[in-house]
């Protein structure tokens, strides 16, 4: 045990070497020597030598009741729920002694409260605190401080003592039910209130906290639950009342709720403290507010005539005041609807007339707006759509469309179908079916003819057969067409159809492409000579090219950087016409070196022209037997004589055609006729192809026959 520096313990030993003249001193060494435990010197004091032998001692400190029991620093927090029952435990305490526990009851501790009875005791061994009382309230009392004490010798007088304090906290439970803080409410609402949206708020109180005290609110009467809802503000607790449909002063004044507020989290160990819900009674009374006029109806569907002259009747609409005032209406057309300016509308009755005479076919429905104010209060406005639909009268005759071409086969027979047409009317179907035929003022038409199918189709018929694209390719077939309605009406269109020879296995009938060169006529000898001087041609022009490239490279047009050429002169007077032309020689833009050249060429054409005399120029006209190339050589000399013309080389047409070729026609159709061994007579059975050879053999037989 530690032993204080104020508590001396004295043990006397003595030596039987000590014969009490001084001469023996004693020496003490080990654990605690010259520190805890002193001793007078035991050695001879002359010779310094140990007198006898060292002696081992073993010193037992016995403890006493030196120290009180202790807590741990600090403040304690504990907590239990509400309506706990007795005995439920809460917090354990311990305490500490520094005695020794083993040396009688120094360090044994007992327990006991000091404050925080009668509502929890301590057990006095363990240190665990419970509960000591039933049924206690949060809501009453939420907060205790509990002081316990610990003390030693087993709680005997005397013993040391501590203590500490523990803070208890009730937790809380659902044991509260909601409640209205009124049994009756008055709520006023206009009736000019929203549909969806809050027109009041009601709460019920809980003195419970957290989920314990969430809870959901309704309607419990049909009366109410029909016109408005009720929803649940988690945050506030607060019942949202809405409007569900809209309200009417002038039919119900006052409506009555019945709300219902319950708990949502229920405890079942406390059920017998319910019903968790409460009910209370809200009146709505409804408030009058002058109002715009209401219309029969949610919108109007009305019809007129087309081509019915302006101010025409079409409808009336009907607006209302449903206030009690009763207070009279006024209507207008909204401007900036559709349809304002083809319609007008009485002020005070309603009626709608036409403004002009409407037309089916450009516009069959117009959709216009209503307003209906009141003459007390004009800014009151309500707005009704109007539709009108504009009814079909006969005023368009039928038509065919002749846009397209229709094929004619070539080995198209008498009485087969050419192709079904059909006609098209503005106006609606309504008025009857169409009617086809040909103009009665007309002729017979020898080649077609028409087939009324009665179902508002024709089909045109060949009359005959044998077409043929080389005798004539087209042919053109006035048709009448009438329709059913009152009156009636007809107008004239004329077809166009195209004989071609058409392609086998089409379902409907399709010219075969034909090569365009063949179309026009010609054999294979005229579309070789073609060939042949296209190719020549081509021949001319290139050596042509060749040449006059070459040329230029011998003559250059710029001889060196100084050419005068390059020398550009502006300035900003008007010119003088004929004057400045005559003033300036365009020799100057000639190529020096090529000056004295063309002086030589003048002198040669001056005498050309002696020794033509005053002939005329056209070779045409004077020459007509001379050689081409003479006519060249003249254009030549007409071209360097021209001094208004260009200085550099340039192009020359000449418009002459050379006479008496040697060589004759390469044309096959002056050769001689063949006789053919062909019998012509069932060339019809031979298709159409044939059927064209064989009329031109057939028409070349008739030219030469005498």
């Amino acid at each position: 045990q530690k032993i204080k520096p104020s508590f001396l313990c004295y043990f006397q030993l003595h030596s039987n070497s000590d014969e009490g003249d001084g001469s023996v001193q004693y020496l003490l060494s080990g654990e605690g020597a010259g520190s805890i435990f002193i001793i007078n010197e035991a050695i001879d004091r002359f010779t310094n030598r140990a007198v006898e032998p060292e002696s081992e001692f073993i010193i037992k400190v016995q403890d006493v009741n030196d120290n009180a029991p202790k807590f741990p620093d600090g403040l304690f927090s504990a907590s239990v729920p509400e309506m706990a029952d007795i005995g439920t435990s809460v917090f354990q305490i311990t305490a500490t002694d520094a005695d020794d526990p083993t040396y009688g009851n120094s360090a044994k501790i007992v327990y006991s409260i000091l404050q925080g009875q009668p509502f929890f005791t301590v057990d006095p061994k363990t240190g665990v605190i419970r509960t000591a009382l039933p049924n206690m309230d949060r809501e009453t009392r939420e907060m205790y401080s509990v002081i316990i004490q610990a003390k030693d010798m087993a709680g005997s007088v005397g013993g040391l003592s501590g203590s500490t304090t523990v803070n208890i906290s009730l937790t809380d439970v659902n044991d509260n039910p909601p409640r209205f803080p009124q049994k009756n409410y008055q709520l006023y609402v206009p009736e000019s209130a929203e549909v969806g949206k809050a027109v009041g708020k009601i709460k019920a109180n809980d003195e419970d906290l957290g989920v314990n005290a969430e809870m959901t609110y309704r309607i419990t009467n049909e009366e109410g639950a029909t016109m408005f809802s009720i929803s649940t503000d988690s945050d506030k607790r607060e019942g949202i009342i809405s409007l569900r449909k809209p309200l009417d002063y002038e039919k119900k004044k006052a409506y009555s709720l019945n709300i219902e507020g319950v708990n949502t989290h229920l405890d079942p160990r406390f059920s017998y403290l319910g019903p968790f819900k409460d009910t209370t009674m809200l009146k709505l009374i409804i408030g009058d507010v002058d109002e715009a006029p209401v219309f029969t109806m949610d919108y109007y569907i009305m019809d007129v005539y087309e081509n019915a002259p302006a101010r025409t009747e079409v409808g009336m609409v009907t607006a209302q005041d449903p206030d009690s005032t009763r207070s009279k209406v006024r209507y207008s057309i909204d401007q900036n609807a559709e349809g304002d300016a083809l319609f007008s509308i009485d002020v005070d009755s309603g009626l709608i007339t036409t403004t002009r005479s409407l037309d089916r076919e450009e516009v069959a429905w117009h959709n216009i707006t209503v307003m209906a104010s009141e003459i007390d209060n004009p800014n009151l406005v309500s707005y009704v759509p109007v539709t009108i639909q504009v009814l079909d009268v006969n005023d368009n005759a039928p038509y065919i469309a002749t846009d397209s071409t229709l094929v004619v086969c070539e080995g198209s027979k008498a009485g087969q179908v050419i192709q079904t047409i059909r006609a098209t009317d503005k106006d609606n179907f309504a008025n009857g079916r169409f009617t086809f035929a040909l103009p009665e003022d007309l002729p017979e038409n020898p080649n077609f003819t028409l087939k009324d199918n009665e179902d508002s189709s024709v089909s045109v018929l060949a009359r005959r057969q044998g077409f043929s694209q080389a005798e004539q390719e087209l042919y053109q077939l006035p048709v009448v067409v009438w329709d059913g309605g009152e009156p009636l009406l007809s107008s004239t269109s004329t077809l166009t159809l195209r004989v071609c020879p058409c392609q086998r296995g089409a379902r409907t009938p399709v010219c075969r492409a034909q090569a365009f060169l063949s179309s026009a006529g010609l054999s294979t000898g005229a579309l070789i000579a073609i060939l042949l001087c296209v190719i020549i041609l081509l021949a001319i022009v290139v050596l042509f090219v060749t040449l006059r490239s070459k040329k230029s490279k011998k003559e250059p047009l710029i001889i060196s950087s100084e050419d005068i050429r390059e020398n550009v002169v502006t300035y900003d007077d008007e010119g003088g016409g004929e004057e400045d032309t005559e003033a300036f020689d365009i020799a100057a833009l000639r190529n020096p070196e090529a000056a004295e050249e063309m002086r030589i060429r003048k002198d040669l054409q001056s005498e050309v022209w002696r020794a033509m005399g005053t002939e005329a120029l056209s070779p045409s006209l004077t020459l007509p037997d001379e050689d081409i190339h003479e006519v060249i050589k003249l254009k030549v000399v007409k071209a360097d004589r021209d001094t208004s013309g260009p200085p550099y080389d340039s192009l020359q047409t000449y418009a002459y055609e050379g006479r008496g070729s040697p060589s004759g026609s390469i044309s096959s159709l002056d050769l001689p006729e063949l006789q053919s061994e062909l019998d012509l007579s069932k060339v019809d059975s031979w298709g159409p192809e044939v059927q064209i050879l064989s009329r031109v053999f057939q028409d070349k037989g008739q030219q030469h026959s005498p």
